[in-house]
């Protein structure tokens, strides 16, 4: 009860504070390398759903091509894959690397996030959600989280909220410091960095491209 009171948002803003420094090395050559390879802004706010089913702005390093279309899958999830053309060719690099979500060390800072927690969604998320999955909603999300570790890309939007689910009714300092590594582990080994949904992506893009 003591690390879900006070121990996770105390860790939470030590280490960002910890982490800014590290921020402040990646964001000269990866604002200078967005910039460089089509002018466009080097930060993308996406509006995302948060506490309580709040909305908030979270910050990434862009990764797209500007204006590019939102294109979702069946069950409402964003498309995510490995030959996704508005991904910028600095974009793969900084998503492969995970660098496109260090800004969010802002957003811990901030309180709109944690380091571990469920991977906030789009806000229209919020009327996909089962009265019982809402339930999540409670804790901040996070930079990474229970499904983001464990299963990255490889499930679904419906498992993922299931997920999003267990993680909230059992998270504890022992279960956070297990997501942590494993997702150090993850950006090392690149593990379902990508969704494997080509047969998918083809009939979206060829919708958006009518």
């Amino acid at each position: 009860m003591i690390y879900k009171k006070y121990g996770k948002r105390c860790c939470d803003i030590i280490l960002s504070i910890v982490g800014l420094p590290f921020f402040a090395i990646v964001f000269i050559p990866t604002a200078i390398a967005i910039k460089a390879e089509d002018r466009g802004p080097v930060f993308y706010n996406a509006p995302r759903l948060g506490k309580d089913g709040k909305t908030f702005k979270m910050y990434k390093f862009r990764s797209m091509k500007v204006n590019a279309p939102d294109i979702r899958l069946e069950d409402g999830s964003t498309y995510n894959g490995e030959d996704d053309p508005r991904v910028t060719k600095i974009g793969k690099f900084i998503r492969k690397t995970s660098i496109d979500e260090t800004p969010q060390l802002l957003n811990v800072l901030k309180g709109d996030m944690s380091f571990i927690g469920p991977r906030p969604d789009p806000p229209d998320w919020l009327e996909r959600y089962p009265e019982n999955v809402k339930e999540f909603l409670r804790v901040r999300p996070g930079i990474t989280g229970f499904s983001q570790a464990y299963y990255r890309n490889s499930v679904d939007g419906n498992m993922k909220m299931q997920n999003d689910l267990y993680y909230a009714n059992h998270y504890n300092s022992f279960f956070d410091l297990k997501i942590f590594f494993k997702t150090i582990l993850n950006v090392i080994k690149h593990e379902n960095t990508y969704k494997d949904t080509k047969n998918i992506v083809v009939e979206e893009l060829n919708v958006i491209d009518k």
